[in-house]
């Protein structure tokens, strides 16, 4: 078992196989929430009922995030195609409720940050929507900047904010 982060209130892991439902559902409770459960979003991407089976590739980590011995959320980099060189993907940040507004969000993002170093990336791009308003604002602390349009084929057509960080 690979462990990063523990406290006394949290848990950083890898994912694991028996996770998938747990996560498929926060994503899809996420999106309905705040009514951007729409086609070309991952609520309706199959791979979503599958998270362990698609970050069990190289150079792609998922990280689920257990508060009270309970799964609250996660968030991975991704080998997106059709990224530029050295460009990741970070993909699938979700929170329950209770998780939100707690700093669990930035801390999903230094992991990924610190994944997508470790596999050599230089940039990380990423995917969402004006509904996701709070998303958004953590996005621009954490330093992503605003692009004009979408990179690579992430078949998510549904997003329409698209935002790059390098890695400094």
């Amino acid at each position: 078992m690979h462990f990063i982060c523990s406290m006394q209130d949290h848990l950083v892991r890898l994912i694991r196989k028996e996770d998938n439902p747990e996560i498929a559902g926060i994503i899809r409770s996420v999106l309905a929430e705040f009514k951007a459960n729409k086609p070309g979003t991952v609520y309706y991407d199959p791979t979503t009922d599958d998270l362990f089976k698609l970050f069990s590739a190289p150079r792609r980590e998922y990280w689920i995030l257990e508060a009270g011995e309970k799964i609250v959320g996660g968030a991975g980099v991704y080998p997106t195609e059709g990224l530029p060189e050295g460009c990741c993907e970070l993909v699938k940040l979700y929170l329950r409720p209770e998780a939100r507004g707690k700093g669990y969000g930035r801390l999903l993002i230094n992991k990924c940050f610190a994944s997508a170093a470790k596999f050599g990336f230089k940039q990380v791009y990423l995917e969402t929507m004006p509904e996701l308003k709070n998303a958004v604002g953590l996005y621009e602390q954490c330093g992503f900047t605003y692009l004009n349009g979408p990179l690579g084929n992430s078949g998510h057509f549904g997003c329409d904010l698209w935002m790059l960080k390098s890695l400094d």
